[in-house]
């Protein structure tokens, strides 16, 4: 065992580094995850990626290990929304919890996974935490209708140790694309997928193509799977790995923008998302075009499910 073979070939540099195919990805990844590697390959093997880049076929490697150890939420019959939330607030309020209220306002069971990957940002959990919904410690049946946030290392303690290694070293690794790819529902799931860099765009598009995946895809706010309130950003649908344009993005200048929170504290986010939830504010445009959207795609799966 061992993945010193694989660092040799991803380890050459930019332009001698040579991809893994699928199948040796997932070798190496479930070594990882599993812990059987020494801090000294998990580092050759992070810096090595993130000088090379992962390919879709690493990257959907990477995912079949992952997927094969997780801990995944049991199915409930229905289309699971999964929302990741990893970047959490930086100059924005984060509105992930938001979106997941709403979601499951109209029905929806809404899965929310994440854990901080940078001490100055204001998470998701803290906004949760603050709303009086507290983050799960086991994985359970989630029914129709209800939110749950489960931190990564309940669902697979090894992928919260790779994507801690970002503060030893400070470089991101294959695992902060991976955890916006993954699903961790046994059942069907709709994943809301969001990148900061359009190059990021492109490959998570051909990662959720070869891998068939029911997925939108959009610019999130500052990283994370929620629609920036002031702008609409393109989005995108994946239905079993085929891609389909759902909404084009807000041009020209901005007419109006919405009344956000002016600060990104968790009390304070909470508060507004309560005041959204009650109608005393109205829920931001784009952030309403997303639920649309997402209800869309949940109606078009489960339809499609039954037809098969």
């Amino acid at each position: 065992m061992g993945i010193s073979k694989y660092i040799k070939e991803i380890g050459r540099g930019k332009d001698g580094a040579r991809a893994l195919t699928r199948e040796q990805a997932c070798d190496l990844m479930g070594q990882v995850l599993d812990g059987t590697v020494t801090d000294l390959e998990l580092g050759a093997f992070c810096i090595a990626m993130r000088i090379k880049g992962e390919t879709d076929e690493e990257m959907a490697g990477f995912l079949d290990a992952t997927h094969q150890r997780l801990h995944k939420v049991p199915d409930n019959g229905r289309t699971t929304v999964v929302l990741p939330t990893y970047n959490g607030a930086r100059k924005l309020p984060v509105l992930t919890p938001l979106l997941a209220l709403l979601l499951a306002r109209q029905g929806v069971a809404v899965v929310v996974h994440g854990t901080p990957t940078e001490d100055k940002r204001v998470t998701s959990e803290a906004v949760f935490a603050a709303l009086g919904v507290p983050a799960a410690k086991t994985v359970s049946a989630l029914p129709a209708g209800e939110v749950v946030y489960i931190p990564t290392e309940v669902l697979c303690p090894g992928l919260k140790t790779l994507l801690d290694v970002r503060r030893t070293i400070g470089l991101r690794n294959p695992a902060h694309s991976l955890v916006k790819l993954m699903s961790p529902c046994a059942g069907g799931a709709l994943i809301i997928g969001s990148y900061t860099h359009p190059e990021y765009a492109d490959s998570m598009a051909a990662t959720f193509a070869l891998t068939g995946a029911n997925a939108i895809l959009l610019r999130g706010t500052e990283g994370e799977a929620v629609a920036d309130a002031r702008r609409t950003p393109r989005m995108e649908a994946f239905r079993q790995g085929e891609r389909h344009p759902l909404q084009a993005a807000q041009e020209g200048p901005l007419t109006a923008l919405p009344e956000l929170p002016n600060d990104t504290d968790a009390t304070v986010t909470a508060a507004y998302i309560q005041a959204v939830l009650s109608g005393k504010n109205p829920v931001p445009a784009p952030i309403a075009l997303q639920v649309e959207h997402i209800l869309r795609e949940v109606q078009h799966h489960e339809t499609s499910s039954l037809a098969h």
